[in-house]
């Protein structure tokens, strides 16, 4: 390791490999990546932070959804014109089918969609049609050792060196301090740490200055059912998303991530459990399933979201020793899942680990209430979602860094210190984190000339 580049990233997730193949194009001489997790080959899914941290981001466990729709994955609608969102759109699936993304995109427009459309209506629902080409979760890793193996030699990469603090002399970035002491001179730094980083972010943002504000915290449920249940749903849209106003509370609620045929999954952040899910392109199970999430927005005195949702996730914790499992009825009923009810279940967890319990000692009331009624909203275009039968998993929480006040370059107020991806608090899945990433290195080309 030199201790000067031209530019340095911190972060090897999807914001941070496009800039870095951007700059690449671009034939910016030195370039390196910081990452305070491993390189590809050496991650293990399954191993706690190694599920999130290392080379390609979270995105490198995940079943890999890149959707094709400018308003799906992100806010960057609001940096750039519509022309040139769906300019970057098409350039980033371009690299992605270059390195081996397949052909097929689900969820295109036809009178099915149409129909799903006017029918969520009829249900107090908003459907959000969206294209999507889906890697599955086996062909993540190949994908992101193809791009590992086309920046070898032309972009220094450092694993397991986590970065401690931005170096940042009159308002201008100049370099990175290591955990390990070592500083690191550069004339650009692109922050991209991931939705794992958001602590991190929300603590350097403060410390210098950097106008933010507090982004909202989703917290609930991943739902399972049988995948007959939803096949309605997977065949017309694949990923189907909903958006729901609770009648009780006016909460904005949202389903996430829906897998048909998959497995849902744990992954760890620090000493939290939570729950996520994955899909295959290849391997199928009985089930589908999908997150609900209800999004809250906090206003002063309170600012820190993530300090709630981690509260939330590690209750659940305590009671379950990790994450809780439940029968909708039994819910319901105001009564525990417990080994038995599950056994005798229609729907059989893909989560085996997942321990019986009682969600309602883990979400307020406020949450079960907005949960609730949207499956009593899905029951209306999708039969049997609300079943007694149907499983919940808890808690899922998805961590937002306080969102950084950015103009189009997505550059701070610090001279040449950009920040870009989930952990700007910008973008929210892998295309848009990718194309946020092709934003801040283009800028950076057009200064360097």
């Amino acid at each position: 390791m030199t201790n000067r580049y031209q530019v340095v990233i911190v972060g090897a997730g999807p914001s941070a490999i496009f800039a870095a193949l951007t700059l690449m194009k671009g034939n910016v001489e030195s370039v390196a990546i910081f990452e305070r997790g491993k390189d590809i080959h050496e991650r293990k899914r399954g191993r706690g932070m190694e599920l999130l941290c290392g080379w390609g981001g979270a995105g490198a466990f995940s079943d890999g959804k890149l959707t094709l729709s400018p308003k799906v994955g992100g806010f960057l609608s609001e940096f750039v014109s519509p022309t040139q969102l769906m300019e970057l759109l098409k350039k980033t699936d371009d690299i992605y089918l270059s390195f081996g993304a397949p052909k097929e995109v689900f969820g295109q427009s036809s009178e099915k969609t149409e129909a799903l459309y006017q029918e969520a209506k009829l249900a107090n629902l908003e459907f959000v049609p969206m294209e999507i080409r889906h890697l599955g979760t086996e062909n993540c890793v190949p994908l992101l050792m193809r791009i590992r193996e086309a920046l070898e030699g032309k972009v220094h990469i450092f694993f397991e060196s986590p970065v401690e603090e931005i170096l940042v002399k009159n308002r201008k970035v100049c370099g990175l301090q290591l955990y390990d002491g070592n500083q690191v001179e550069a004339d650009f730094v692109i922050c991209g740490p991931g939705r794992v980083g958001a602590e991190w972010v929300r603590n350097r943002v403060q410390r210098l200055g950097i106008a933010s504000v507090p982004s909202p915290v989703d917290i609930g449920v991943r739902v399972e059912a049988p995948a007959s249940v939803l096949q309605k749903l997977t065949d017309v849209a694949y990923e189907a998303k909903f958006i729901y106003y609770s009648k009780t509370f006016d909460d904005k609620v949202r389903t996430f991530c829906m897998n048909p045929f998959g497995e849902v999954v744990t992954e760890t952040i620090d000493d939290i459990v939570t729950v996520n899910g994955h899909s295959y392109s290849t391997k199928r199970t009985e089930n589908t399933h999908f997150s609900i999430l209800v999004s809250s927005t906090f206003t002063e005195p309170f600012r820190d979201p993530i300090g709630y949702g981690k509260y939330i996730a590690r209750l659940a914790n305590l009671l379950g020793q990790g994450v809780i499992i439940q029968r909708l009825g039994d819910l319901i009923d105001g009564r525990r899942s417990t080994t038995d009810r599950i056994n005798r279940c229609i729907t059989q967890p893909t989560l085996p680990s997942a321990t019986p319990g009682d969600l309602s000692f883990v979400l307020p009331y406020r949450h079960l209430k907005s949960i609730i009624e949207m499956l009593e909203a899905l029951d209306r275009i999708t039969p049997g979602i609300y079943s007694r039968h149907t499983l919940l998993y808890g808690v899922e929480v998805k961590f937002y860094t306080n969102r950084i006040k950015l103009p189009p370059v997505l550059e701070t107020d610090i001279q040449n210190l950009f920040f870009i991806g989930d952990g700007a608090g910008i973008t929210r899945g892998l295309m848009q984190a990718s194309m946020s990433g092709m934003i801040a290195a283009n800028e950076i080309l057009k200064r360097m000339g």
